[in-house]
C-alpha cells in the first residue's frame, strides 16, 4: 500500500462537501435499519481520545417515537423533523470511560479516566462525541443520505423522553433522509481562508 492516499475524485468531493447541503424537507423514502447499521459501521472508525468512543445514537424513526420527540423541538424545527424519515439523537455516555477495557485493552484507561473529575470526564465525552457526530455526517453522505443537523431542542426534554437511566445526554439532533431539492434555501456564503486561518 502507498503511505499517500490519493485525493478523492470532484465528484466524491462534490457528496460529501462542495454540493452537499442541509436539508429541511424529504422526499418519501425511508432509510431501511440496514442502512443505519451500514451508517454506524462507518462512523464508528472517527478518531477519539484513546478510542474512548463515547458516542451514543438513538434513531428516531417509528410515528409513536417521532411523537414523543415533537414536543422537545424549537417550533421552527417541528415540520422538518417530523417529516424526516429517520431522526438521530447524537448523544454521549457519561460512563463511557466502563467500555475503556474492550476499547484499550494494552492499558488501563479505565483507571485514568475514573480519575478525573466527572466535570472533566464529561466535557471530554462531548468533545469526542461532537467529533464522531461530524464523521457520522460525511458517512451518512457517503451513503448517499443527506442529513439535516440541529441544535433546536430542549436538551433536558429529550434527556428525560428518551435517556433517562442510561447516563447518557444529548448533543444535537440529526435529520436523515433523502432531501427533496426544491425545499434548499439558497447557500449562504463561507468564510474565505483569510479570514479563518492563519499558518505560522
Amino acid at each position: 500500500m502507498s503511505p499517500t492516499n490519493p485525493a478523492l475524485d470532484a465528484s466524491t468531493l462534490e457528496q460529501l462537501f462542495t454540493e452537499a447541503r442541509t436539508h429541511n424537507g424529504w422526499l418519501d423514502q425511508p432509510v431501511t435499519d440496514d442502512t443505519l447499521r451500514r451508517l454506524y459501521e462507518l462512523a464508528r472508525m472517527a478518531p477519539t481520545a484513546a478510542n474512548s468512543q463515547p458516542v451514543r445514537l438513538v434513531f428516531v424513526k417509528g410515528r409513536e417515537a417521532k411523537e414523543k420527540l415533537k414536543p422537545t423541538l424549537a417550533p421552527g424545527n417541528v415540520d422538518k423533523t417530523m417529516q424526516a424519515p429517520v431522526t438521530v439523537i447524537v448523544a454521549y455516555d457519561t460512563a463511557f470511560h466502563e467500555q475503556m477495557p474492550k476499547l484499550f485493552p494494552s492499558r488501563d484507561m479505565k483507571s485514568v479516566f475514573a480519575a478525573q473529575s466527572p466535570e472533566v470526564r464529561e466535557q471530554g465525552a462531548f468533545m469526542n462525541s461532537s467529533l464522531q457526530g461530524g464523521y457520522l455526517i460525511l458517512a451518512a453522505r457517503a451513503l448517499g443520505l443527506d442529513c439535516g443537523p440541529m441544535g433546536g431542542f430542549d436538551k433536558a426534554k429529550v434527556d428525560a423522553a428518551f435517556l433517562e437511566g442510561t447516563g447518557w445526554k444529548s448533543n444535537f439532533l440529526l435529520n436523515l433522509g433523502y432531501g427533496d431539492a426544491q425545499k434548499l434555501f439558497p447557500r449562504n456564503p463561507r468564510l474565505a481562508f483569510e479570514d479563518a486561518c492563519r499558518i505560522e
